[in-house]
């Protein structure tokens, strides 16, 4: 072989005992913490968030590297397609709230602004309604129901239920969402009476209005995969609690945290606030 390839015995023996470079020692370790950081993901994330994890890592590699790294092991972000449904019944003729929020999706503190919506669930047995409500101080999901009817009671009653229970509401907050019916009823006004709360909604077919939970729902479609049918309610309920509340809110980065989890935001503003 060294007749052949014409190299020297004494290189042959060299390069078989000698050890990795730093360079490829690196590259590997690289290599394996992207595998594990992609598929723990499930592989929902991409370079740049890849990039960002192992920069909280203490692991210097550029997106360009990551990206590189990922071709050659066949690693693609599972996130594709595009997301648009309208799940508002606004043709009613009950009362609708002024758009108060205007579109200023930042808060400075928790309960100060939540915004929410409902979106529709395919599975094999019907249709599963998600609601969900979100504080915009962490972009955390504070309150959510799943249902497979869409009265009040079973979507955005049970929704803010649960919400009050997981962040307390102290002081006057606004509470934002489309016209939807279920939004407009009575019953949610009669929960939300002598509360510091004041409604927010939509102007009519506004959907940038409510943009923030619009991009929520374009988030779980797109990383849940846009055509899943799931076999059945049971299994469809399952996969989105996971989703929401282990990979949502506890362990998936956000650009406008500062690649930060909505827990680990929370966790750092109270150390600051100390």
């Amino acid at each position: 072989m060294c007749r052949v390839f014409r190299v020297s015995h004494s290189g042959y023996y060299a390069w078989l005992t000698r050890r990795p470079s730093q360079l490829a020692i690196n590259n590997e370790l690289i290599s394996k913490k992207i595998e594990e950081i992609y598929h723990s993901s499930k592989g929902r994330y991409g370079s740049p968030k890849i990039t960002k994890k192992l920069a909280s890592m203490g692991m210097d590699a550029s997106r360009p590297r990551v990206a590189r790294i990922m071709k050659g092991k066949g690693l693609r972000s599972v996130i594709t397609g595009k997301f648009k449904v309208c799940t508002t019944e606004s043709n009613h003729s009950l009362e609708v709230s002024d758009n108060v929020l205007k579109r200023e999706f930042n808060a400075k503190e928790p309960s100060e602004k939540w915004v929410s919506d409902i979106t529709y669930i395919r599975t094999q047995e019907g249709w599963l309604y998600l609601t969900a409500i979100m504080d915009l101080f962490d972009r955390r999901i504070v309150g959510w129901s799943m249902s497979t009817g869409m009265t009040a009671r079973e979507t955005v009653v049970a929704a803010w239920k649960m919400a009050v229970r997981n962040r307390s509401v102290v002081r006057n907050i606004l509470f934002h969402s489309d016209r939807g019916v279920q939004y407009a009823s009575q019953e949610f006004r009669e929960l939300l009476k002598d509360k510091p709360v004041q409604q927010s909604m939509s102007r009519k077919g506004n959907c940038w209005d409510n943009a923030v939970m619009e991009n929520f729902f374009k988030i779980l479609k797109s990383e849940t995969g846009y055509n899943t049918v799931y076999s059945s309610v049971e299994i469809a309920k399952k996969e989105l609690f996971e989703f929401i509340e282990i990979w949502y809110n506890r362990q998936r980065i956000h650009s406008i945290l500062g690649f930060l989890t909505p827990e680990e935001f929370g966790k750092s503003i109270l150390k600051q606030a100390a």
